[in-house]
């Protein structure tokens, strides 16, 4: 373990980072790919990972304890356990502080799970500061994300899109070209969990981002995050006719059966709606970036 922490430590100095042990809770603050990083602690010990000087909150972590999502997009995201009955392989886009990988490892240890990041300094960063840890069924890659889905060989049962920056969603990671390589790379019974802002002033793409995925995807639904400006977009490959009532008796077994920290069929009462028609709205292409 100590020779880890040394081997992140070094990495960390020679690319560049500055760490740092400031006042009012400040662990970290340097400049990434991504911009500006802060790595802060609370009283409690919770640890909250930010791009720019007062940006919102991109990752929050208790060190130690994996069952923690401190995000309600997190634990949100987590509903796509249930529209896949088997998984073998996932694949995460955007570590941030790690959670989402390892909450999944956690309860799906024989699982595969690829990690992707652009920035190899987050992923620095996540192993650092947050829970974020690699071993043999978990590996990660600081690679784009595009780039590394356009190559996939061997297809997912899941994959989770959560590569927001300061800026939001990277645009090449929101068009037509994009969603249709993702697809590519999934199983035909698989599902791609998104989480997206949905506010015109966070994200004035949101209709056209889900336009495009409704032309891509057989399927698509999105689920409201509590208290919370994000929504968490799920997209099948093929038509499943999900019903709700199917869905949270999936979702009950799959909390049991993987003894997870809450009811997963909870996370269905905000509201899950399936998409008709945006026709309104324009599909997002590479030509337009």
């Amino acid at each position: 373990m100590l020779s880890n922490i040394k081997t992140v430590l070094s990495s960390v100095i020679s690319a560049g980072l500055k760490s740092t042990t400031a006042k009012e809770g400040l662990l970290y603050e340097g400049q990434t790919l991504c911009g500006l990083a802060r790595v802060t602690q609370d009283r409690d010990g919770i640890r909250t990972l930010r791009f720019g000087k007062n940006g919102p909150r991109q990752s929050v972590v208790k060190p130690g304890d994996l069952n923690y999502l401190g995000l309600p997009y997190i634990k949100s995201a987590t509903i796509g356990l249930a529209f896949t009955e088997h998984i073998d392989r996932i694949l995460v886009i955007g570590v941030g502080g790690g959670s989402i990988p390892m909450f999944l490892h956690k309860h799906y240890p024989s699982v595969h799970i690829d990690v992707v990041d652009i920035d190899p300094q987050i992923i620095a960063l996540a192993k650092q500061y947050f829970n974020f840890a690699e071993n043999r069924s978990l590996i990660s890659h600081a690679q784009d994300g595009r780039t590394f889905v356009e190559n996939v060989q061997k297809p997912y049962d899941l994959i989770f899109l959560d590569a927001f920056t300061a800026a939001g969603i990277p645009k090449h990671l929101a068009t037509k070209e994009f969603l249709l390589a993702m697809k590519n790379a999934l199983n035909a019974s698989g599902a791609i969990i998104t989480n997206m802002w949905s506010t015109v002033t966070a994200n004035p793409l949101y209709k056209p981002m889900l336009r495009t995925y409704q032309e891509v995807f057989h399927e698509v639904y999105t689920l409201r995050v509590p208290k919370a400006g994000n929504k968490v977009v799920i997209a099948l490959p093929i038509i499943k006719k999900v019903t709700l009532n199917g869905l949270a008796e999936h979702a009950q077994q799959i909390s049991v059966q993987k003894t997870l920290p809450f009811d997963l069929s909870e996370l269905l009462q905000p509201g899950l709606v399936k998409l008709i028609d945006l026709q309104g709205s324009k599909i997002l292409l590479d030509s337009e970036q």
